[in-house]
């Protein structure tokens, strides 16, 4: 009788560079390929992240001839079943590093179930790079020297001839949300993913450092969404990068996203929590008509809405603007960080949790290293920096079409510029600004916070 291992598919819906599939493969004669949707997070998600998973489950499932097993329900169950099932005599998988994974790892281990664990969706393994006296870094750029420094392994092919176990009908329960939700999102799955990311060093990588800031142009890759599925490995994509300024400046971003999984690894407490605990005590205002204009695109500052709107209409937001839009919130509006980051986790397809709560705190200024809270973007002139002659604006904003120019960046200063229904500004920036900055002079006089 055949071997079997059984292959736990979480973060990483692909088949090449996968070495915990390779090692179930090097174990037993035949795998049983599985996915466990967890059904109280896909009601929680909005449209797109829903769409998107499924699209990506039904190519990973072709592109194994229909052999994914994908069941709902407790992991806890479902894995004793199916190992109990099909004589399996190990469970394979990747470390999760997030801390709903590592809560979840714990919980099987204490149910006896054991799980046989290699490799991780990064290039360096979270908690692997530390400072020379052992602890781990608390800022980006030294991060970077050490993370570039400790290198990291080649790719690896995906499995020769692998044999799946075939599931029976009631264990192929592929969700059909790409279907019934009725949603656009970018193509899902590995083979998109490679050729979304070659594509991508052949028409924009060389422009990448200057290209990467202008949402109205195509100037980023887009692959976020691939690297939070799994559905290609960061080593796959640094394997092909070279020493150009681009190349380079994309190279720190795949970066960027290692170190807030090192920060989140080290620092659990803050995918809700604050990294910097005095801001705990800052004055915050409740999130209510003001925070609804936010989420609605209808804030009156163009540059805002527009990538509002495009977050809601596309499961996507450009990265210049989620900044814009995060200090807008946090700074303009006084609403607390987990408010807007929350909002952006229901929607986004590239839902990673380090990413997102780390790149709002960032901004916030309670966060890592280079962002103090008095820096404050101006959604104005970040606007007409960044899109000056509003194409970005233009796309997802109807109202403003008949306007060019500088004047697209504050139409309600133009005779005709709110004509077509477009709102008036919900508050004067320059004085948010002062208020903002009034709030933390508040809290540097408060007796400090003991940090978690």
């Amino acid at each position: 009788m055949s071997k079997r291992a059984i292959f736990w598919f979480r973060r990483d819906l692909r088949l090449s560079d996968n070495p915990a599939l390779l090692a179930a493969f090097d174990e037993a004669d035949e795998v049983v390929p599985l996915f466990i949707m967890d059904d109280e997070i896909a009601k929680r998600a909005g449209a797109h992240r829903r769409a998107y998973l499924a699209a990506s489950l039904k190519a990973l499932d072709t592109s194994m001839n229909g052999a994914l097993h994908v069941l709902s329900g407790d992991p806890v169950e479902v894995l004793t079943r199916l190992k109990k099932k099909y004589g399996a005599t190990s469970i394979h998988c990747a470390f999760p590093f997030a801390p709903y994974g590592n809560e979840l790892d714990e919980r099987l281990k204490k149910a006896g179930i054991e799980l046989t664990q290699l490799g991780s969706g990064y290039a360096v393994a979270p908690g692997r790079v530390l400072k020379d006296d052992g602890t781990p870094y608390r800022v980006y750029t030294p991060f970077y020297r050490a993370w570039s420094a400790h290198g990291w392994r080649k790719p690896v092919s995906a499995p020769k001839d692998p044999k799946w176990v075939v599931p029976t009908k009631a264990d192929h329960k592929l969700p059909d949300w790409d279907k019934s939700e009725k949603v656009e999102v970018q193509e899902a799955g590995e083979v998109a993913a490679l050729k979304r990311y070659k594509d991508f060093i052949k028409r924009a990588s060389d422009d990448y450092g200057d290209a990467r800031n202008i949402p109205g142009i195509e100037g980023t890759s887009r692959m976020s969404p691939h690297l939070r599925w799994g559905e290609i490995h960061p080593r796959t994509m640094l394997n092909v990068l070279g020493q150009n300024k681009g190349h380079e400046v994309y190279r720190k971003e795949i970066a960027w996203r290692e170190f807030y999984a090192d920060v989140l690894h080290n620092n659990p407490h803050t995918s809700r929590d604050y990294y910097d605990a005095k801001f705990k005590k800052m004055r915050y205002d409740k999130p209510g008509k003001k925070f609804e204009a936010w989420c609605e695109g209808r804030t009156g500052f163009p540059f805002v809405d527009a990538a509002m709107r495009q977050l809601v209409k596309e499961g996507w937001m450009h990265n210049r603007t989620r900044m814009v839009v995060a200090s807008f919130l946090v700074k303009d509006l006084h609403i607390e960080w987990q408010h807007g980051a929350n909002f952006f986790m229901k929607y986004l397809i590239d839902n990673d949790v380090a990413s997102n709560s780390h790149g709002w705190q960032w901004t916030a200024g309670c966060g890592t290293d280079a962002s103090p809270y008095y820096r404050v973007f101006n959604p104005i002139e970040q606007g007409r920096r960044f899109d000056p002659d509003g194409v970005y604006i233009k796309r997802y904003i109807p109202e403003l079409a008949h306007l060019s120019g500088d004047d697209i960046h504050e139409p309600w200063t133009v005779i005709d510029g709110l004509s077509k229904g477009y709102p008036e500004p919900i508050v004067d920036h320059a004085k948010e600004r002062l208020e903002s900055l009034a709030r933390l002079e508040e809290i540097k006089a408060a007796k400090p916070i003991k940090p978690n």
